[in-house]
Formats: C-alpha cells, structure tokens, sequence
C-alpha cells in the first residue's frame, strides 16, 4: 500500500550535486500525483556550507515550488529516526486545491508588533485565509515565546505546528530555509489554506495522575491553595496514590497540567498545558510552577515516563484517527524533541513509527527540536519533550 500523495527519503551521504541532483529525480518519479504543492527539507550542520545548493537542486529537479525546513542533528523521514549521521531527509507533497504561501519572519519584527493587524500585513494573509501555519525557527536569535503569543493573537484558533531548528549548539548556529534561501536567523512559516486542512497532534509525554482540582489561591506562577487545602499537600497525597514503582519514576518527573477550556464538562488527556513543577514548600504549602496560572482554573498534576509518553502519544494519536474518520491524509511533518528518541525511550524510532502504524503509509519528514510548537485547545504554544505531528488532510 502507498500513498500516492505524499513521498519522503533519505539522504546519508557528503554532498554530492549530481548525486543529490539523481536523488531527488528519484524522489521526485516516486510521487505518484501531480502537480507537486510543497517540500519540506531538513538538513545536518555538515551540509551547512552547501545548503544554497542543495537547495537549489531540490527545487530544480524535485519540481517543487515552495520549499520549507531547517537544520538539526537529527532527522525523521517515513517511520525512520535516523539520530547519527543524519545528513539530510526530505519530502514532497500533492496536495489537491491547497492554497500555500510561505513567509520568512525576524526578531525585529516581533519587537516592532503593535496588535494583531500587525502580522496580517506583514504577511499578506488574513486569518479567514489560512487554516494553519507549519512553522520552523532558529532558537538562538528569535524570542520564540513573544512571537507565539502575538502570532496566536492574529491567527487563532488556527493552529501553528512546528519546531526549534537545532544545529551547532557550541557556536549558536542553526539555518531555517525557505525556497532557495538560507536564513541564519529568524523563523520560516507556510500558510495551509484552500482545500487543505493543518491538523495537529500534540504529545507532551505525560499521563494524568490523581484527580482534577481547582486552584483556589494563586500569586503570579506561586500556587498556595487547590481546593481550598495546601498545595503541597494535595501534591503529596497524589504523590502517595502512585504505586512504589511508579513513584520511583516519578522523582523529578512530576508536573502539572493546566486546563485551557474550561467550559468542557470533563477533561480527558491533550485538555491540559503541561509546565513544570519548579518548587514544593511543606512550611508554607505552596509549589511553583512553570507558568502562570490563575485562580479558579483547573488543574491534575502529571508524570513523564517513556512509558507514559509511549501511552500518551498513543491515545492522542487514536483521538486523532477517530475525529478524522475517512478523511484523506495527504502526508505529514512529525517534530519531536531531542530529549526523547533512543535516549527516552532505548529503541529508535518510536514516535515515527507510531505515527505509521496509525496513519500510514504516509510520506513523512520531520526533525529533533530545540523546542517544540503545537496546539492545546484553541490556542498554541511552546513545549518541551513533545511530539509535535502536523497532519495535512483534505478540507
């Protein structure tokens, strides 16, 4: 069984033009349906000196007229995580009736935002325009966390899907591209619009534990008070539900989830934003946390594990299947962070092949972030340990 909307490969080796140049024929002959509407390209930092190039053969002889990525150490094509000497992976899609527009966006920019009309000029796409944007950023020059929250401010609920480029870490380097260019800075963003719909997974590798509370006293990130008792003390007696094994993995691993809506009547796993538990306090009472919560919204603490990513990405991955029922899926980008992989979970492949045994055969490419970008709710935001899938699917 093929996809015959979507194709992603793998290149391993130095650069080499007519090497690459046939590579990408190949990839290009792959693809059973025409015309060609997007590529997405990520590369490792030894193909940096000869990014332009590659690009431009990519273009050229892969037929593709709007091409998008950036750089990492380590790179996703299909079901494959290929995590050492990388190289490069990329992949093309068709897709019926998309209307696409990719735009390269700085820091100067965020810094001169005034409102959310700012970045639809900027742009030149108005939100009932686009269903989505696929995002890639460089870490190192671009306030990644200002930039969300205005860009939500303009677009939202349409979701924005992505990663933090990774690259030469010592030196502070990565590249994003954008058809033939190279960006040292900044960040690439592609408009999903037309026929085509952004739909988007977000994993963030923790299983809920105990209840659902309210929190009921709340100073800036400092949570004094959930259901009117100590925090710490609703902290600790969930702590003490968890089995000896499971609480010997939770030791440092223990974080909080926040709901975003609070209209559902129940909350189930992907409702929460999950941040960080930064301190716990018996004298007082109080923990710390890493966000800014607010009295009378309601939380449940969480746990990370590789066994609690493995069933989490699982079961939001089943979610997604049943709300998208028999809807074509044209292909997909998969950005996961690079504290999972072999070293989360001791066996490559994980998140990538969970994806194919779900939704595949589909063409698939992705990268090992610095920081991961996908929805919760309404409204998108900045994660750490995440799987992040952008799924392009018929309209």
């Amino acid at each position: 069984m093929v996809n015959e909307f979507s194709v992603a490969a793998h290149w391993s080796g130095e650069f080499d033009e007519n090497g690459i140049q046939q590579w990408a024929e190949n990839l290009r002959r792959r693809l059973r349906r025409a015309p060609i509407s997007l590529g997405l390209v990520f590369m490792t930092p030894k193909l940096f000196p000869y990014a332009s190039q590659v690009l431009e053969v990519l273009r050229v002889h892969g037929q593709i007229p709007l091409l998008a990525g950036c750089s990492s150490q380590s790179l996703i094509f299909d079901g494959v995580e290929v995590e050492q000497n990388a190289g490069m992976a990329a992949a093309l899609y068709c897709l019926p009736g998309a209307d696409l527009k990719g735009v390269h966006f700085t820091q100067s920019q965020v810094e001169e935002v005034s409102g959310p009309g700012y970045w639809l000029l900027e742009t030149g796409v108005k939100p009932g325009q686009t269903n989505g944007w696929l995002v890639f950023i460089d870490p190192f020059h671009l306030d990644s966390e200002s930039w969300l929250r205005t860009w939500n401010e303009a677009y939202a609920p349409a979701p924005v899907i992505g990663g933090l480029a990774g690259g030469e870490s010592t030196e502070q380097l990565t590249q994003v591209y954008l058809n033939g260019e190279v960006f040292k800075e900044g960040g690439v963003a592609v408009s999903f619009g037309g026929d085509v719909n952004l739909v988007g997974v977000t994993s963030q590798g923790c299983t809920p534990i105990g209840q659902t509370w309210t929190l009921t006293s709340v100073e800036r990130n400092i949570i004094h008070q959930i259901g009117n008792r100590p925090a710490y003390e609703v902290l600790a007696e969930t702590f003490n539900t968890l089995s000896a094994e499971e609480q010997r993995t939770a030791r440092g691993n223990l974080f909080i989830g926040l709901a975003i809506n609070e209209y559902r009547e129940e909350f189930h796993r992907g409702d929460f934003l999950v941040r960080n538990l930064l301190a716990a306090d018996p004298r007082s009472g109080a923990i710390a946390v890493g966000a800014l919560p607010r009295a009378g919204q309601s939380m449940q603490f969480q746990r990370r594990s590789a066994s609690a990513a493995t069933q989490d990405l699982g079961e939001l991955l089943t979610q997604a299947g049943q709300r998208l029922g028999d809807t074509p899926i044209y292909g997909g980008c998969l950005c996961s962070c690079n504290g999972r992989g072999v070293g989360l979970f001791g066996r490559p492949n994980h998140d990538a092949r969970m994806v194919q045994e779900r939704f595949g055969p589909t063409g698939m490419a992705g990268f090992f972030c610095n920081g991961e970008i996908g929805p919760v709710g309404e409204r998108s935001f900045l994660h750490g340990y995440t799987a992040s899938l952008a799924l392009f699917v018929k309209k």
